[in-house]
């Protein structure tokens, strides 16, 4: 199964909801790739110490620029390799905008030839709607859409949905919504009206676990750890256990 993990929004915590579902199920004994396709590669960052000694042509960049096969990193927890991103990713809709060769397929035409050695795939979005999302929605099988508390946050929802249908008439028909993921939550009046009006809009598709606001993910990420090495007793690592509960009923 590949799932994308997107937002409209930068963040929301879809970094972290990458990285936590992702080395969740490794530490489960199963065998996960992540591809990072945010040009702010923040997941690599976490995941690989040696990051910054890695080049453009070790990176996902290869893949969607030039069509060149993932490049896949171990990484620093078991059974979880990654494909980095790097920072000229940002430059992909300039790239590809007079493309002819199914510009929005690059990644999958890739992907298809090393997913069956996983069990699981996720795909890191960009905090963006463009061609690296076209990319990562149609070589997905299922969207997860993390939302986090605000106005706009909820708003730019819309817009998320809108390419969803698009992906799903042009590219890819049985492209799914997994759901939204509720995160950041906490006990102001923002959050808990937020999450009513999300449940209320996007009733049966809205996930039971809730991602707390917690600073051991960010203090996690500092330290270049997963939430499940840094602090597994945390509420951020029992609420994301809960949500692969509830995603793959293990």
């Amino acid at each position: 199964m590949t799932i994308a993990i997107a937002s409209q929004k930068g963040g929301t915590g879809k970094t972290s909801t990458s990285i936590s579902l992702a080395s969740g199920l490794a530490r489960q004994g199963k065998k996960v790739l992540l591809l990072d396709v945010d040009s702010q590669a923040n997941s690599s960052k976490v995941l690989l110490p040696d990051y910054v000694k890695i080049g453009k042509e070790e990176t996902m960049y290869e893949t969607i620029i030039n069509c060149n096969p993932l490049l896949i990193r171990s990484t620093t927890v078991p059974h979880l390799d990654i494909v980095p991103s790097h920072i000229l990713l940002a430059d992909t809709d300039v790239e590809l905008t007079s493309a002819l060769d199914h510009r929005e397929a690059r990644l999958k035409n890739e992907l298809d030839k090393v997913k069956d050695n996983y069990e699981y795939v996720f795909i890191d979005c960009p905090p963006a709607l463009s061609w690296l999302t076209v990319n990562a929605f149609t070589a997905s099988d299922g969207i997860i859409v993390v939302v986090s508390p605000g106005y706009f946050e909820l708003d730019s929802l819309m817009q998320i949905n809108r390419t969803l249908q698009k992906i799903q008439r042009f590219f890819k028909p049985d492209l799914k919504l997994q759901g939204y993921l509720f995160t950041m939550s906490d006990s102001t009046r923002n959050s808990g009206i937020s999450l009513q009006i999300l449940r209320q809009t996007y009733t049966d598709k809205v996930f039971n676990t809730i991602i707390p606001r917690n600073t051991d993910l960010r203090d996690a990420h500092m330290n270049q750890q997963d939430i499940f090495s840094y602090s597994p007793t945390s509420n951020a690592a029992q609420a994301y256990t809960r949500l692969i509960d509830e995603l793959f009923r293990l």
